[in-house]
């Protein structure tokens, strides 16, 4: 497994950290790692929370302004 050594960390982050890491009873290195793999790595939805996020993004959208026209195109051309 790869590792690095991190330096000039800002001394209100590393005290931060280090806070963070003691209420969560880990070491400095573990909390350091779930808040990368927190910013990094995606969250897995669950398909409720993923209708809901698509129920609050579609009442966003004005009524007309997408066509079914326009959401085959963009099936059909490769876009989410």
């Amino acid at each position: 497994m790869p590792g690095f050594t991190l330096r000039n960390i800002p001394d209100d982050l590393f005290n931060n950290l280090k806070q963070n890491a003691e209420i969560h009873k880990r070491s400095i290195n573990s909390e350091i790692l779930f808040c990368l793999e927190s910013a990094l790595l995606p969250k897995k939805l669950t398909p409720s929370e993923r209708l809901n996020r698509v129920e609050s993004l579609r009442s966003t959208i004005p009524a007309g302004v997408i066509s079914c026209n326009d959401i085959n195109d963009a099936i059909n051309s490769g876009r989410p």
